[in-house]
């Protein structure tokens, strides 16, 4: 197997790069290298990594204060072009905090590049499943995030991308003006040039641990990004009109309950056309959390995207909130 660089870019991850950096370590291949730089933690991140890259030379940690939001509008997109420009491998894994990887994931998700059949490969997420809280599996499908890793995916989040570094320089690197969504920008460019292969069973195994506040606070986050760049117009005008239909429902109802049910349908279609056999299996708390969320999801993704859209700002992440 050529040599491959894997990159991530890390703050105050502390209670999940302990997890994050080992499966890149294991992978079978392994990698040339792991280059994960740090934008300034605060929380004994850094301290982690430096013993890290002490045992295991493959490791390279690098730390650039630059890459945190006091510094830079988007430090996600900053840390990750700092990894690539540093690494020294043409070809390029992307991976990301508060993930795991099978250990065949490296080799999955590089095949279309070292088979020629592409310069550019996505492999999705899908919810670690060894733990998840019950907001875990309510909110998943609303983050592109599979809840089973033979699900097809075309999710274009570098939690799981692989791409020729060739390609990385043409595109400019990941734009550093955007917050949230600077992989989905990133991904729109690539695909002006070239077409992605999605790679099955590459997916990043995803931890959040989300409570309902901090999974409602994800989502706005999203949205208000989306909505700063002017991106995902179609998925505004969806979650609009199913706020309007509720909003007229409920007005409907001294006259009818018809428009109300029909509503209630329609709301159910939305939280449980892909995952109601799991979420059964899991269990009725897991039902009614995917149903509160889904309720939840258009006021929450029309709010936000609109504000975002008025005012040009983002909200930060609880990584750039400390320190």
């Amino acid at each position: 197997m050529p040599p491959v660089s894997v990159i991530a870019t890390v703050l105050n991850e502390v209670d999940d790069i302990a997890r994050l950096v080992p499966s890149l370590l294991a992978q079978t291949p392994p990698a040339a290298e792991v280059v994960i730089v740090d934008g300034g933690s605060t929380d004994g991140t850094w301290e982690w990594l430096v013993g890290a890259a002490q045992a295991d030379p493959r490791l390279r940690a690098i730390r650039d204060e630059s890459c945190n939001l006091r510094n830079c509008p988007g430090p996600i997109a900053r840390g990750r072009n700092v990894a690539i420009a540093a690494a020294a491998s043409e070809l390029i894994a992307c991976a990301d905090a508060g993930c795991t990887y099978a250990p065949d994931w490296l080799a999955r998700i590089t095949a279309p590049l070292l088979d020629g059949s592409a310069e550019y490969a996505l492999g999705g997420s899908a919810m670690d499943l060894g733990d998840p809280t019950v907001w875990d599996l309510a909110s998943a499908h609303f983050f592109g995030v599979k809840l089973g890793i033979d699900r097809p995916s075309k999710s274009c989040t570098a939690r799981s991308m692989a791409f020729r570094k060739e390609l990385w320089k043409r595109i400019g690197g990941f734009p550093e003006t955007a917050f949230f969504g600077e992989d989905t920008l990133f991904d729109q460019q690539s695909r002006s040039l070239t077409r992605p292969a999605f790679v099955e069973r590459a997916k990043a195994l995803y931890r959040p641990q989300y409570t309902l506040r901090t999974a409602c606070r994800q989502l706005a986050g999203y949205a208000a990004s989306d909505g700063v760049l002017g991106t995902r117009r179609a998925r505004l005008f969806r979650n609009g009109v199913r706020c309007v239909l509720e909003m007229a429902a409920l007005c409907a109802l001294p006259l009818t309950v018809w428009p109300l049910v029909f509503v209630v349908a329609l709301e159910c279609w939305f939280a449980f056309r892909h995952d109601l056999g799991f979420l059964l299996r899991t269990g009725l708390r897991a039902v009614g959390a995917r149903l509160l969320f889904s309720l939840l999801v258009p006021w929450i993704v029309a709010g936000n995207q609109i504000r975002g859209r008025l005012t040009g700002t983002m909200k930060a992440n609880r990584q750039n909130l400390q320190g």
